[in-house]
């Protein structure tokens, strides 16, 4: 649009569309930073009412500056360089953990019309994108000279990459629902939300998300417990805030991912007639996606990297095998939606079933067919594999009373 009207002001069309790319990429990078100090304050606020506090309440109404007195004491600081550092890995590593993120706001469609760019692949773009982090959490580790830090850096590569795996399956029903990698064109295919169509896809991609993003209770990362810090112990200063910058910027635009996917993005109603409707509805969903995220920040303790490798690959794993594998036998089985025989109804042919189609909406009664037989396996598949687990967990107790009740004495053998 911008570049449009450059153009017609008289503009040379290639300086037009370079100055309508940058505009883009200040508004996307601008929008996760402004996001940060909103998102740190409310995450400190639902921290403090879900464990019976005050949080912020002195720097400004409702410590509504608070972060931005932080910031300004994080931008003050100096940045101290450990002796023997690889001084190039060293920098670049927050300056990546940073760009990734900012680099997924390209492809989130905010609304009808406003989209950085709507790539064919952006879904796959996304995944590639966000995947830097994991890189730049391993030269934050070798870059500082540091053991601890290394560790913690080693412990990213076992984790982050883990949890791809079931992010990445649980993503393609989706995707194979929709019939495109398309993140506009996954939002405009949401005549039902698919969160209740594969909500079990919702919850692995959730889970998943939260652990790739390495915040509670998967954030081993950074266990301080164990680690001193984890990967950025030899940071400080604004670098060492850019790390924290990319984690809160991260875990929101997994949000605003989760809400295009199976939220039905910026859609809702008047969102296609007034497009900035679409970017509150947009952003409404994210919100509360979020404010579920750090519900389990906070009330989930910290597991142990055995058992967060045990869970992934024992139970997150499968079962998006299972059902990636039952939902496309569903998908082939259901004839696809008949939009056109929907339209007739709902335009008056057939007056008995008219009044309903047109309630509802044409689209939403031709989806409906194909979501509840999908919405049905995917009660069946976790009833299933929730027995499956249970009997498994009775047959490893059973095992180990046996172990127990075992008889180990060894009775002293005489010479003769």
């Amino acid at each position: 649009m911008l570049r449009d009207a450059l153009i017609q002001a008289g503009m040379v069309p290639g300086l037009a569309s370079f100055l309508d790319i940058l505009l883009g990429v200040i508004v996307a990078a601008s929008f996760g930073m402004v996001w940060v100090l909103i998102g740190i304050w409310i995450e400190r606020k639902a921290a403090a009412r879900i464990q019976n506090r005050v949080g912020p309440n002195r720097v400004g109404p409702f410590g509504l500056i608070q972060n931005i007195a932080d910031a300004a004491k994080l931008l003050t600081k100096e940045i101290i360089i450990p002796r023997n550092a690889d001084r190039l890995v060293y920098f670049i590593a927050p300056v990546l953990a940073v760009a990734a993120v900012i680099l997924i706001a390209a492809v989130i469609p905010f609304s009808s019309v406003v989209i950085g760019t709507d790539l064919s692949i952006g879904i796959l773009y996304v995944i590639a994108v966000a995947s830097f982090g994991t890189l730049a959490i391993i030269m934050a580790g070798w870059g500082s000279n540091n053991k601890y830090a290394l560790l913690g850096a080693f412990r990213s590569a076992a984790q982050l990459v883990a949890y791809e795996v079931p992010m990445v399956l649980a993503i393609l029903i989706p995707v194979m629902i929709a019939g495109t990698l398309s993140m506009q064109g996954l939002v405009q295919s949401q005549h039902i939300w698919y969160i209740f169509v594969v909500p079990v896809s919702a919850v692995l991609f959730l889970i998943s998300t939260q652990a790739e993003n390495g915040r509670a209770p998967f954030d081993l990362l950074e266990a301080e417990s164990e680690l001193v810090a984890g990967y950025n112990t030899e940071y400080s200063g604004m670098a060492w805030a850019m790390f924290y910058l990319g984690e809160f910027m991260h875990a929101f635009f997994n949000a605003l991912i989760f809400a295009v996917i199976f939220l039905g993005g910026w859609r809702g109603p008047g969102a296609e007639a007034l497009p900035i409707l679409g970017f509150f509805y947009l952003m409404g969903k994210a919100i509360l996606v979020y404010l579920v995220t750090i519900w389990l920040r906070l009330t989930v303790p910290r597991v142990r990297i055995d058992q967060l490798l045990d869970f992934n690959w024992k139970i997150m794993v499968p079962l998006a095998l299972v059902n990636l594998a039952a939902m496309a036998f569903l998908f082939k089985l259901v004839p696809p939606p008949n939009f056109e025989a929907a339209q007739a109804i709902a335009s008056g042919e057939f007056e008995a079933a008219g009044g309903i189609y047109r309630l509802l909406g044409p689209e939403f009664m031709a989806t409906l067919p194909q979501a509840g037989v999908m919405l049905l396996g995917n009660i069946v598949l976790l009833v299933g594999f929730a027995a499956a687990l249970r009997w498994w967990s009775r047959r490893g107790r059973r095992v180990e009373s046996l172990v127990d009740e075992t008889d180990y004495t060894v009775e002293p053998v005489t010479a003769k």
